[in-house]
């Protein structure tokens, strides 16, 4: 039996405010100094930060004495309309009518309109042997779109592994709905680890496309002619040090590959991150790596419906979603840490 508990917005204050607490749980709500609301569910092995009115972004992550998110600029979340204004979370979603980096001649924001939603409305779900955090936001546009988008975040008891799911509904009486979604993972980079996944060799190409934020160095033009000739191992983080600006893979087609997908980070036996989906949900995924002295990050598989490279680009390449008006869709992706002692299980 599970139960739900409602989470308003005054319940959020200066002082951090223990929700509920058991032996297994601890989950309390606080309010940055940015006035940024936040929950924190605590487990076992660890925590998960989720900022239940903004994006329902997922902040923070920690198990097992391990961090799981990027390094950046950004000491606490900001009230933010542009996802770029608060980079410095674990996991946020980027979409929902548009997603990825704009081309010149696209109006849409990066990563989209939902990134940095302002939710309705947000939700504690106690189950027997989970906790989730659910939140709700509408959106509705005068000769636009319409549609309701449902987050949440669950963390299971003795696990290091979050479930990151959204229902999208198109609440059109009529029109049909664009879709384009990311669940975008933003992992610490790991110092020559080494990324795996249940894809044969190969599947993984080097980013063509330059989009407006990347402004090549002779260095980088040097490191992407050593990726094309073979010179660098694309499946590893040794040399990576370099990669600034970011350095980009894409592997599509990912249904020809059958059902769920596992990918691996690691630079030791003690731990894996990974990240697991269905590609019948997510047909593409991409790689994104970052080293520089203010941001570090190796997001080593990013679920998408399509290629993060905008809106036009994705209608040209015929991979934008098109939701019929009253049908709902639904993403689902794992991912966290697993320890050496999980890995068989795993």
């Amino acid at each position: 039996m599970a139960f739900t508990l409602d989470l308003p917005r005054e319940l959020f204050g200066e002082t951090p405010r223990v929700v509920c607490q058991g032996p297994e749980w601890t989950v309390s709500a606080r309010r940055y100094r940015t006035g940024v609301e936040s929950l924190s569910i605590r487990n076992s092995r660890g925590r998960v930060e989720v900022l239940p009115f903004l994006g329902q972004i997922v902040w923070d992550a920690e198990f097992d004495g391990q961090s799981l998110r990027m390094t950046s600029m950004f000491e606490e979340p900001r009230k933010v309309e542009r996802i770029a204004e608060t980079y410095g979370c674990f996991a946020f979603h980027s979409g929902l009518l548009a997603a990825g980096c704009p081309s010149p001649e696209a109006d849409h924001p990066l990563h989209g309109e939902f990134a940095c939603a302002e939710m309705d409305s947000a939700e504690l779900v106690l189950a027997e042997d989970s906790v989730t955090i659910r939140s709700v936001h509408e959106y509705v546009m005068g000769f636009g779109h319409h549609y309701r988008a449902i987050p949440s975040v669950t963390l299971r008891a003795g696990s290091a592994l979050l479930d990151i799911d959204l229902e999208v509904t198109n609440l059109s009486a009529y029109a049909t709905m664009p879709l384009q979604y990311m669940c975008h993972l933003n992992y610490r980079f790991l110092e020559g680890a080494r990324m795996t996944q249940t894809l044969p060799e190969g599947t993984f190409h080097l980013r063509e496309s330059i989009p407006a934020h990347v402004a090549p160095t002779p260095a980088w033009e040097q490191i992407t002619q050593r990726i094309r000739s073979g010179a660098i191992d694309p499946d590893s983080l040794v040399g990576a040090e370099q990669f600034d600006p970011e350095i980009v893979y894409f592997a599509d087609d990912l249904p020809a590959q059958g059902g769920p997908l596992r990918f691996s980070l690691a630079n030791s036996d003690e731990f894996e991150f990974v990240t697991e989906f269905d590609s019948s949900q997510f047909p593409t995924a991409t790689r994104w790596i970052l080293s520089n002295p203010d941001q570090q990050v190796a997001a080593f598989a990013l679920p998408a419906t399509s290629r993060p490279e905008g809106f036009l680009a994705a209608e040209r390449a015929g991979t934008l979603v098109q939701l019929p008006a009253g049908r709902s869709t639904r993403f689902s992706v794992t991912t966290g840490l697993v320890a050496a002692a999980e890995k068989e299980s795993h």
